[in-house]
């Protein structure tokens, strides 16, 4: 047996990423939690305020992700392979990035309303976004929990492709009802960007279900 096998086996695995990825999807659950509050807010005086938070969720997230990468350089044996680690990291925050994006965009071409596609989308990203969180702080006591982990993961997947649904009907809504061009277009464009964000949930999904099938 090789020694790198040996100590995998045998040396205590250092249990710090467990809170530092619960710390990054709670970041991930409360930036979710502010965009459906934006997007299910019809006063526009709100809007610029919760862009703000959820810029502010976004922030934090890239210091959190940036804690658990450099812990990764110091640490010598980790409770699962570095480099899932290091993609449930970068996923999660990729989801941040996205969710800071889509809130964004809303201030940048300020339409005069938000259509209730968004507001679907927005309901479908916060219910990924709490099942990320609950996954992953299954991951701590994953031997017992695993079953648990690839639910969590199967519901992600169900929600994106339910987004997809969503997002094409929206989609096909807009183009039949808008009339303003502009309107349209401002509109297409935060309703994209919000898909990404389902898609980029899924992502993280894909991340959950590879770690439960290398150590389940």
């Amino acid at each position: 047996m090789k020694l790198n096998t040996i100590l995998t086996i045998f040396a205590p695995k250092d249990p710090r990423f467990f809170p530092l990825l619960k710390d990054t999807a709670v970041i991930l659950d409360q930036a979710a939690t502010r965009l459906l509050q934006l997007f299910s807010s019809p006063d526009k005086s709100l809007w610029k305020g919760l862009c703000v938070d959820i810029k502010s969720e976004e922030v934090k997230g890239d210091r959190a992700t940036g804690l658990i990468f450099k812990e990764l350089n110091n640490t010598f044996i980790t409770p699962f392979d570095r480099e899932d680690i290091s993609a449930l990291a970068d996923e999660m925050d990729d989801v941040i990035d996205a969710i800071n994006r889509s809130a964004q965009k809303v201030l940048l071409y300020s339409p005069e309303v938000l259509p209730e596609t968004t507001v679907l989308l927005a309901e479908i990203i916060k219910l990924g976004t709490a099942e990320i969180l609950e996954a992953v702080d299954k991951l701590s006591n994953f031997k017992k929990c695993h079953n648990h982990v690839r639910a969590h993961a199967k519901e992600i997947k169900r929600l994106e492709e339910k987004a997809d649904v969503v997002y094409e009907e929206g989609i096909s809504r807009l183009f039949r009802e808008e009339t303003s061009p502009t309107e349209l277009i401002k509109q297409k464009e935060i309703i994209q960007e919000l898909e990404k964000s389902a898609n980029r949930i899924n992502n993280v999904g894909k991340t959950l279900k590879t770690i439960v099938v290398k150590y389940a």
